[in-house]
Protein backbone atom coordinates (compact mmCIF):
# COMPACT_ATOMS: atom_id res chain seq x y z
CA UNK A 1 0.00 0.00 0.00
CA UNK A 2 3.23 2.27 -0.75
CA UNK A 3 1.14 4.06 -3.19
CA UNK A 4 -2.18 4.76 -0.78
CA UNK A 5 0.79 6.35 1.37
CA UNK A 6 1.97 8.49 -0.84
CA UNK A 7 -1.51 10.09 -1.47
CA UNK A 8 -0.72 10.91 2.10
CA UNK A 9 2.10 12.45 1.00
CA UNK A 10 1.12 14.14 -1.83
CA UNK A 11 -2.08 15.50 0.35
CA UNK A 12 -0.04 16.88 3.01
CA UNK A 13 2.41 19.09 0.69
CA UNK A 14 -0.31 20.07 -1.17
CA UNK A 15 -1.94 21.41 2.26
CA UNK A 16 0.62 23.99 2.38
CA UNK A 17 0.08 25.42 -1.08
CA UNK A 18 -3.48 25.34 -0.28
CA UNK A 19 -3.23 27.49 2.64
CA UNK A 20 -0.87 30.76 1.44
CA UNK A 21 -3.84 30.59 -1.95
CA UNK A 22 -6.24 33.72 -1.91
CA UNK A 23 -9.66 33.15 -2.35
CA UNK A 24 -9.78 34.56 -6.20
CA UNK A 25 -7.22 31.35 -7.27
CA UNK A 26 -9.53 29.29 -5.41
CA UNK A 27 -12.74 31.03 -7.21
CA UNK A 28 -10.61 30.58 -10.52
CA UNK A 29 -10.31 26.78 -10.15
CA UNK A 30 -14.13 26.59 -9.50
CA UNK A 31 -14.94 28.29 -12.53
CA UNK A 32 -12.64 26.91 -14.74
CA UNK A 33 -13.66 23.10 -13.79
CA UNK A 34 -17.58 24.65 -14.89
CA UNK A 35 -16.39 25.40 -17.64
CA UNK A 36 -14.80 21.90 -18.41
CA UNK A 37 -17.79 20.05 -17.40
CA UNK A 38 -20.23 22.16 -20.10
CA UNK A 39 -17.19 21.26 -22.03
CA UNK A 40 -16.75 17.58 -22.02
CA UNK A 41 -20.63 17.33 -21.30
CA UNK A 42 -20.71 14.49 -24.44
CA UNK A 43 -17.62 12.64 -23.13
CA UNK A 44 -18.71 12.33 -19.53
CA UNK A 45 -22.18 10.80 -20.31
CA UNK A 46 -20.68 8.44 -22.52
CA UNK A 47 -18.42 7.50 -19.84
CA UNK A 48 -21.32 7.69 -17.38
CA UNK A 49 -23.04 4.79 -19.63
CA UNK A 50 -19.92 2.25 -19.59
CA UNK A 51 -21.12 2.66 -15.42
CA UNK A 52 -25.00 2.36 -16.55
CA UNK A 53 -23.93 -0.89 -18.57
CA UNK A 54 -22.04 -2.70 -15.92
CA UNK A 55 -23.37 -2.24 -12.38
CA UNK A 56 -24.64 -5.47 -11.45
CA UNK A 57 -27.51 -3.85 -8.62
CA UNK A 58 -29.74 -2.40 -10.47
CA UNK A 59 -31.18 -0.39 -7.34
CA UNK A 60 -28.33 1.65 -7.95
CA UNK A 61 -29.02 2.84 -11.38
CA UNK A 62 -31.09 5.86 -10.53
CA UNK A 63 -28.49 6.97 -8.49
CA UNK A 64 -25.46 6.20 -10.35
CA UNK A 65 -27.16 8.01 -14.05
CA UNK A 66 -25.37 11.31 -15.16
CA UNK A 67 -27.81 12.98 -17.62
CA UNK A 68 -27.51 16.41 -19.30
CA UNK A 69 -30.01 17.46 -16.63
CA UNK A 70 -27.90 16.04 -14.05
CA UNK A 71 -24.69 17.34 -15.08
CA UNK A 72 -26.43 20.98 -15.26
CA UNK A 73 -27.18 19.96 -11.62
CA UNK A 74 -23.80 19.54 -10.65
CA UNK A 75 -22.75 22.94 -12.83
CA UNK A 76 -25.27 24.56 -10.31
CA UNK A 77 -24.09 23.07 -7.52
CA UNK A 78 -20.01 24.47 -8.55
CA UNK A 79 -21.71 27.78 -9.54
CA UNK A 80 -23.55 28.08 -5.88
CA UNK A 81 -20.01 26.99 -3.50
CA UNK A 82 -18.04 29.70 -6.08
CA UNK A 83 -20.81 32.43 -4.67
CA UNK A 84 -19.61 31.80 -0.98
CA UNK A 85 -17.43 33.88 0.66
CA UNK A 86 -14.20 31.70 1.88
CA UNK A 87 -14.94 30.59 5.67
CA UNK A 88 -11.26 30.83 6.45
CA UNK A 89 -9.62 32.93 8.98
CA UNK A 90 -13.11 34.39 10.13
CA UNK A 91 -13.00 35.73 13.85
CA UNK A 92 -16.30 34.32 15.59
CA UNK A 93 -15.66 35.50 19.26
CA UNK A 94 -13.15 37.96 20.84
CA UNK A 95 -12.54 39.59 23.87
CA UNK A 96 -9.98 40.93 26.66
CA UNK A 97 -8.97 39.37 29.84
CA UNK A 98 -7.91 41.39 33.12
CA UNK A 99 -4.36 40.00 32.67
CA UNK A 100 -4.42 42.17 29.33
CA UNK A 101 -4.45 39.16 26.98
CA UNK A 102 -6.63 39.81 23.80
CA UNK A 103 -8.00 35.93 22.21
CA UNK A 104 -9.67 35.84 19.27
CA UNK A 105 -11.33 32.63 18.12
CA UNK A 106 -10.78 31.89 14.62
CA UNK A 107 -11.68 29.58 12.02
CA UNK A 108 -9.26 27.42 9.83
CA UNK A 109 -9.36 24.43 7.71
CA UNK A 110 -9.60 20.64 9.09
CA UNK A 111 -6.75 19.35 6.91
CA UNK A 112 -6.64 16.46 4.53
CA UNK A 113 -10.31 14.93 4.41
CA UNK A 114 -11.16 11.05 3.07
CA UNK A 115 -13.87 10.60 1.48
CA UNK A 116 -15.43 7.22 0.77
CA UNK A 117 -18.56 7.15 -1.35
CA UNK A 118 -20.97 5.03 -3.40
CA UNK A 119 -22.86 4.95 -6.52
CA UNK A 120 -23.53 8.93 -6.64
CA UNK A 121 -20.90 10.88 -9.36
CA UNK A 122 -21.95 13.87 -8.56
CA UNK A 123 -20.33 13.33 -5.07
CA UNK A 124 -16.91 13.27 -6.83
CA UNK A 125 -17.64 17.13 -7.62
CA UNK A 126 -19.65 18.20 -4.66
CA UNK A 127 -16.56 16.87 -2.27
CA UNK A 128 -14.01 18.58 -4.41
CA UNK A 129 -15.18 21.72 -4.74
CA UNK A 130 -16.25 22.18 -1.10
CA UNK A 131 -12.71 20.85 0.33
CA UNK A 132 -11.03 23.20 -2.12
CA UNK A 133 -13.38 26.17 -1.01
CA UNK A 134 -13.13 25.36 2.66
CA UNK A 135 -9.15 25.20 2.19
CA UNK A 136 -9.17 21.15 2.67
CA UNK A 137 -7.06 18.40 0.61
CA UNK A 138 -9.40 15.86 -0.31
CA UNK A 139 -8.18 12.24 -1.17
CA UNK A 140 -11.37 10.38 -3.15
CA UNK A 141 -12.15 6.44 -3.10
CA UNK A 142 -15.45 5.86 -5.32
CA UNK A 143 -17.37 3.06 -5.78
CA UNK A 144 -16.49 0.90 -8.05
CA UNK A 145 -20.11 0.83 -9.92
CA UNK A 146 -19.62 4.81 -10.93
CA UNK A 147 -15.62 3.92 -11.62
CA UNK A 148 -15.60 5.85 -15.29
CA UNK A 149 -18.11 8.88 -14.05
CA UNK A 150 -16.00 9.30 -11.22
CA UNK A 151 -12.95 9.20 -12.94
CA UNK A 152 -13.71 11.47 -15.65
CA UNK A 153 -14.71 14.09 -12.72
CA UNK A 154 -11.86 14.51 -10.95
CA UNK A 155 -9.69 14.30 -14.08
CA UNK A 156 -11.27 17.72 -14.96
CA UNK A 157 -11.35 19.50 -11.71
CA UNK A 158 -7.41 18.26 -11.33
CA UNK A 159 -7.09 19.82 -14.92
CA UNK A 160 -8.57 23.19 -13.89
CA UNK A 161 -5.75 22.70 -10.61
CA UNK A 162 -3.14 22.87 -13.03
CA UNK A 163 -4.49 25.10 -15.65
CA UNK A 164 -4.14 27.70 -12.76
CA UNK A 165 -1.10 26.56 -11.65
CA UNK A 166 -1.85 24.85 -8.31
CA UNK A 167 -1.13 21.67 -7.12
CA UNK A 168 -3.10 19.17 -8.36
CA UNK A 169 -3.10 16.85 -5.56
CA UNK A 170 -5.39 19.24 -3.54
CA UNK A 171 -7.50 16.43 -4.95
CA UNK A 172 -6.79 12.95 -5.21
CA UNK A 173 -8.70 10.35 -6.53
CA UNK A 174 -8.00 6.69 -5.60
CA UNK A 175 -8.43 4.29 -8.89
CA UNK A 176 -7.63 1.13 -7.27
CA UNK A 177 -11.06 -0.87 -6.85
CA UNK A 178 -10.09 -3.27 -4.38
CA UNK A 179 -12.11 -3.64 -0.82
CA UNK A 180 -7.87 -3.55 0.92
CA UNK A 181 -8.16 -0.14 -0.15
CA UNK A 182 -11.07 1.42 2.21
CA UNK A 183 -9.82 -1.11 5.28
CA UNK A 184 -5.53 0.69 5.05
CA UNK A 185 -7.05 3.94 4.36
CA UNK A 186 -8.96 3.45 7.69
CA UNK A 187 -6.40 1.98 9.69
CA UNK A 188 -3.27 3.00 8.10
CA UNK A 189 -3.54 6.28 7.06
CA UNK A 190 -4.10 8.70 10.55
CA UNK A 191 -0.77 10.25 10.08
CA UNK A 192 -2.15 12.02 7.00
CA UNK A 193 -5.50 11.76 7.37
CA UNK A 194 -7.80 14.21 9.56
CA UNK A 195 -11.44 13.33 9.14
CA UNK A 196 -13.23 10.29 6.88
CA UNK A 197 -16.02 11.10 5.41
CA UNK A 198 -18.04 7.86 4.51
CA UNK A 199 -21.36 8.31 2.07
CA UNK A 200 -23.14 5.10 0.81
CA UNK A 201 -25.14 2.04 2.11
CA UNK A 202 -25.70 1.35 5.74
CA UNK A 203 -22.88 -1.58 5.40
CA UNK A 204 -20.05 0.78 4.81
CA UNK A 205 -21.01 3.38 6.98
CA UNK A 206 -20.96 1.23 9.81
CA UNK A 207 -18.08 -0.52 8.41
CA UNK A 208 -16.00 3.06 8.72
CA UNK A 209 -17.61 4.07 11.89
CA UNK A 210 -15.96 0.43 13.45
CA UNK A 211 -12.72 0.60 11.97
CA UNK A 212 -11.21 4.19 11.31
CA UNK A 213 -8.75 5.26 12.91
CA UNK A 214 -9.65 9.11 12.90
CA UNK A 215 -12.56 10.80 13.16
CA UNK A 216 -15.45 10.02 11.53
CA UNK A 217 -18.30 12.59 9.90
CA UNK A 218 -21.71 10.99 8.70
CA UNK A 219 -24.77 8.97 9.23
CA UNK A 220 -25.34 5.36 9.54
CA UNK A 221 -28.70 5.62 8.18
CA UNK A 222 -32.07 8.10 7.47
CA UNK A 223 -34.90 6.29 9.44
CA UNK A 224 -36.74 9.47 9.00
CA UNK A 225 -40.43 10.29 10.06
CA UNK A 226 -43.14 12.26 9.59
CA UNK A 227 -46.42 13.28 11.93
CA UNK A 228 -49.20 13.77 10.86
CA UNK A 229 -50.57 15.62 14.01
CA UNK A 230 -55.12 16.05 14.51
CA UNK A 231 -54.29 19.83 13.90
CA UNK A 232 -52.88 19.22 10.55
CA UNK A 233 -54.33 20.28 7.32
CA UNK A 234 -55.41 17.27 5.27
CA UNK A 235 -54.58 18.91 1.72
CA UNK A 236 -51.34 19.70 3.47
CA UNK A 237 -49.92 16.88 4.94
CA UNK A 238 -50.96 14.93 2.02
CA UNK A 239 -48.83 16.88 0.16
CA UNK A 240 -45.98 16.60 1.78
CA UNK A 241 -45.65 12.93 2.77
CA UNK A 242 -46.51 12.01 -0.70
CA UNK A 243 -43.04 14.05 -1.99
CA UNK A 244 -41.18 12.87 1.50
CA UNK A 245 -41.54 9.34 0.71
CA UNK A 246 -42.36 9.15 -3.83
CA UNK A 247 -39.89 12.20 -5.00
CA UNK A 248 -36.82 10.32 -4.59
CA UNK A 249 -37.16 7.42 -2.75
CA UNK A 250 -33.66 6.30 -2.71
CA UNK A 251 -31.85 9.58 -1.03
CA UNK A 252 -31.37 9.59 3.08
CA UNK A 253 -33.82 11.86 3.48
CA UNK A 254 -36.56 9.88 2.22
CA UNK A 255 -39.57 9.57 4.95
CA UNK A 256 -40.08 5.78 6.17
CA UNK A 257 -42.32 5.97 8.54
CA UNK A 258 -45.41 7.68 8.89
CA UNK A 259 -46.95 8.62 12.40
CA UNK A 260 -50.46 9.79 12.37
CA UNK A 261 -52.40 10.90 15.41
CA UNK A 262 -55.32 8.04 16.04
CA UNK A 263 -57.76 10.68 16.71
CA UNK A 264 -57.76 11.54 12.83
CA UNK A 265 -56.97 8.48 10.58
CA UNK A 266 -59.75 8.86 8.99
CA UNK A 267 -59.72 12.41 8.14
CA UNK A 268 -55.96 12.57 7.54
CA UNK A 269 -54.50 8.77 7.39
CA UNK A 270 -56.89 7.45 4.55
CA UNK A 271 -56.62 10.27 2.18
CA UNK A 272 -52.56 10.31 2.53
CA UNK A 273 -52.32 6.05 2.52
CA UNK A 274 -54.58 6.26 -0.76
CA UNK A 275 -52.87 8.63 -2.30
CA UNK A 276 -49.49 6.93 -1.31
CA UNK A 277 -50.81 3.92 -2.85
CA UNK A 278 -52.18 5.13 -6.45
CA UNK A 279 -48.62 6.50 -6.68
CA UNK A 280 -47.26 2.60 -6.74
CA UNK A 281 -46.04 2.99 -3.03
CA UNK A 282 -46.48 -0.26 -1.00
CA UNK A 283 -47.66 0.33 2.35
CA UNK A 284 -47.60 -1.37 5.67
CA UNK A 285 -49.76 -0.49 8.30
CA UNK A 286 -50.90 -1.07 12.28
CA UNK A 287 -54.04 -3.21 13.13
CA UNK A 288 -56.07 0.26 14.27
CA UNK A 289 -54.89 1.53 10.80
CA UNK A 290 -55.73 -1.46 8.81
CA UNK A 291 -59.51 -2.09 10.56
CA UNK A 292 -60.68 1.16 8.75
CA UNK A 293 -59.19 -0.09 5.72
CA UNK A 294 -60.84 -4.03 6.21
CA UNK A 295 -57.44 -5.53 6.67
CA UNK A 296 -56.62 -4.76 2.72
CA UNK A 297 -52.74 -4.28 3.90
CA UNK A 298 -49.78 -5.88 5.56
CA UNK A 299 -49.24 -5.10 8.97
CA UNK A 300 -46.31 -3.70 9.90
CA UNK A 301 -43.61 -5.81 11.90
CA UNK A 302 -41.10 -4.71 14.69
CA UNK A 303 -38.59 -4.94 11.91
CA UNK A 304 -40.16 -2.01 9.97
CA UNK A 305 -40.27 0.26 12.70
CA UNK A 306 -36.30 0.05 12.05
CA UNK A 307 -35.81 -0.15 8.50
CA UNK A 308 -34.88 2.45 5.83
CA UNK A 309 -36.57 0.88 2.79
CA UNK A 310 -34.94 3.49 0.47
CA UNK A 311 -37.70 2.24 -1.79
CA UNK A 312 -40.83 2.71 -2.70
CA UNK A 313 -42.50 1.24 0.74
CA UNK A 314 -43.67 3.19 4.02
CA UNK A 315 -44.71 1.89 7.34
CA UNK A 316 -47.36 3.85 9.13
CA UNK A 317 -48.65 3.82 12.13
CA UNK A 318 -51.21 5.29 14.51
CA UNK A 319 -49.98 7.14 18.00
CA UNK A 320 -52.15 8.94 21.17
CA UNK A 321 -50.90 12.60 20.60
CA UNK A 322 -47.46 14.17 20.01
CA UNK A 323 -46.09 12.66 23.09
CA UNK A 324 -46.31 8.92 21.87
CA UNK A 325 -45.30 10.17 18.13
CA UNK A 326 -42.15 11.93 19.86
CA UNK A 327 -41.14 8.59 22.14
CA UNK A 328 -41.49 6.60 18.82
CA UNK A 329 -38.92 8.69 16.92
CA UNK A 330 -36.65 8.41 20.36
CA UNK A 331 -36.57 4.77 19.75
CA UNK A 332 -36.49 4.06 16.54
CA UNK A 333 -35.39 7.23 14.89
CA UNK A 334 -31.61 7.54 13.60
CA UNK A 335 -31.11 11.47 14.41
CA UNK A 336 -31.24 12.18 11.04
CA UNK A 337 -34.70 13.96 9.69
CA UNK A 338 -38.18 13.99 11.51
CA UNK A 339 -41.06 16.17 10.80
CA UNK A 340 -44.24 17.47 12.35
CA UNK A 341 -47.46 18.54 10.01
CA UNK A 342 -49.90 20.56 12.23
CA UNK A 343 -51.46 24.41 12.39
CA UNK A 344 -51.05 24.25 16.69
CA UNK A 345 -47.71 25.89 17.05
CA UNK A 346 -47.61 25.04 20.97
CA UNK A 347 -48.00 20.76 19.27
CA UNK A 348 -45.02 21.43 17.08
CA UNK A 349 -42.93 23.71 19.69
CA UNK A 350 -43.35 20.20 21.78
CA UNK A 351 -42.20 18.29 18.65
CA UNK A 352 -39.28 20.20 17.75
CA UNK A 353 -38.08 20.46 21.25
CA UNK A 354 -38.61 17.07 22.12
CA UNK A 355 -37.11 15.57 19.84
CA UNK A 356 -32.62 14.54 19.26
CA UNK A 357 -32.97 14.79 15.46
CA UNK A 358 -29.89 17.15 13.78
CA UNK A 359 -32.45 18.20 11.40
CA UNK A 360 -36.45 19.19 12.94
CA UNK A 361 -39.16 20.28 10.84
CA UNK A 362 -42.62 21.83 11.20
CA UNK A 363 -44.58 21.74 8.16
CA UNK A 364 -42.12 20.55 5.41
CA UNK A 365 -40.60 17.72 3.63
CA UNK A 366 -38.19 15.58 4.62
CA UNK A 367 -36.64 15.71 1.21
CA UNK A 368 -35.29 19.09 2.29
CA UNK A 369 -32.79 17.52 4.23
CA UNK A 370 -30.00 18.23 1.79
CA UNK A 371 -26.93 21.01 1.78
CA UNK A 372 -27.75 22.52 -1.68
CA UNK A 373 -31.21 23.25 0.30
CA UNK A 374 -29.79 25.01 3.06
CA UNK A 375 -28.11 27.51 1.53
CA UNK A 376 -24.72 25.22 1.99
CA UNK A 377 -23.59 25.37 -1.69
CA UNK A 378 -24.05 21.72 -1.66
CA UNK A 379 -23.12 19.00 0.59
CA UNK A 380 -20.12 16.57 1.41
CA UNK A 381 -22.87 14.22 3.67
CA UNK A 382 -25.23 14.35 6.71
CA UNK A 383 -24.22 14.33 10.19
CA UNK A 384 -25.81 12.61 12.63
CA UNK A 385 -23.12 12.69 15.30
CA UNK A 386 -24.12 14.36 18.73
CA UNK A 387 -21.05 16.44 17.98
CA UNK A 388 -20.43 19.13 15.58
CA UNK A 389 -21.26 19.08 13.07
CA UNK A 390 -24.68 17.91 12.51
CA UNK A 391 -27.34 18.06 9.80
CA UNK A 392 -25.78 18.74 6.23
CA UNK A 393 -22.13 19.64 6.21
CA UNK A 394 -21.01 21.71 3.45
CA UNK A 395 -18.58 24.79 3.42
CA UNK A 396 -18.83 26.37 6.35
CA UNK A 397 -19.02 22.83 8.41
CA UNK A 398 -15.64 21.72 6.91
CA UNK A 399 -13.76 23.75 9.03
CA UNK A 400 -12.42 23.75 12.30
CA UNK A 401 -10.80 26.88 14.83
CA UNK A 402 -8.06 28.06 16.50
CA UNK A 403 -7.28 30.62 18.75
CA UNK A 404 -4.84 33.90 18.45
CA UNK A 405 -3.65 35.58 21.60
CA UNK A 406 -1.49 38.53 22.08
CA UNK A 407 -0.47 40.86 24.09
CA UNK A 408 2.40 43.18 25.03
CA UNK A 409 4.73 41.26 27.16
CA UNK A 410 1.97 39.67 29.58
CA UNK A 411 3.63 36.97 31.75
CA UNK A 412 1.41 34.62 33.86
CA UNK A 413 1.89 35.28 38.04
Amino acid sequence: MKKLKQFGVNAKKALTILNSLNEQKINKVLLGYNRLLLKNKKQIIQENIKDVKNVKRKHLVDRLILDSKRIESIRNSINEIYKFKSPLNKVLESWKRPSGLKIKKVTTSIGVIGIIYESRPNVTSDASALCLKSGNCGILRGGSEAYNSNKILVDLFRESLKINNIDKNCVQFIEDKSRNVVNYLLSNMSEYIDVIIPRGGKELVKKVQQFSRVHVIGHLEGICHIYVDKDANTAMATKIVTNAKMRRTSICGAVETLLIDSKSIKKHGVPIINKLTSLGCEVVVDKKINQIFKNKYKLAKEIDWNTEYLDAKISVKSVDGVEEAKNHILKYGTMHTDSIITNNSKTAEIFLNGINSAISMHNVSTQFADGGEFGFGGEIGISTNKLPPRGPVGINQLTSYRYIVSGKGIIRP
